[in-house]
């Protein structure tokens, strides 16, 4: 993680509350889809975790207010994953087209989008885990297409003594220690940090 990453979610609430009053902010959005377009084939979700407005406004300013309870399995099931993807993407395709091209008209899809998908972040995020909405977010299954395979989270499992140390500061409850391909890890790096053996590297 880096050492700004907490400070990223200020602009959720720049875009979500100032573009009602100045559309042009929605265009912040497109900066952001470039952004995680770019760095999802060498890195997988690792946007997520160090860039993402939406994960730092619920890592660190939705979490005290969270129930933090298991995140359901079904979240992570492609079931769900694909239709949402498909569904929100459609739902912005089909409000740009209706913009006829006006410049304000269409930062305010994108603002649109950003409190739609943000209102179901705050849902999720209080009632079960900060990072609910993160098992299933649109951009986070897009990056999980394009790298989930990329940059891993190596195990030393001659180092490892099962602490649970790990697991516990995963933002996504991912069975870190566990030697295995995990695509929807976020390379926050939480977890190398809390490790007491250092049986953890990317």
């Amino acid at each position: 993680m880096l050492k700004i990453t907490p400070y990223f979610g200020i602009i959720v609430l720049i875009v979500s509350i100032g573009g009602i009053f100045y559309p042009k902010l929605g265009f912040l959005l497109l900066l952001v889809f470039a952004s995680l377009m770019i760095i999802a084939p060498f890195r997988g979700r690792w946007f997520c975790g160090n860039l993402c407005p939406r994960g730092s406004f619920v890592d660190f300013w939705l979490a005290p207010f969270s129930r933090k309870l298991k995140i359901p399995a079904s979240f992570r099931s492609m079931w769900l994953r694909v239709p949402i993807f498909l569904l929100l993407m459609g739902f912005m395709v089909y409000r740009i087209i209706n913009t006829a091209g006006i410049v304000d008209k269409v930062g305010m899809v994108f603002v649109t989008l950003c409190i739609l998908t943000t209102s179901i972040a705050i849902l999720f995020g209080v009632i079960i885990a900060p990072r609910a909405w993160c098992s299933f977010c649109p951009m986070g299954t897009l990056q999980r297409a394009m790298g989930g395979s990329r940059y891993q989270l190596k195990v030393d499992a001659d180092k490892c003594i099962d602490c649970g140390k790990c697991q516990k500061v995963c933002p996504m409850q991912l069975p870190v220690n566990e030697i295995r391909e995990k695509p929807d890890c976020i390379k926050c790096g939480r977890c190398i940090e809390a490790c007491p053996k250092e049986a953890l590297s990317f």
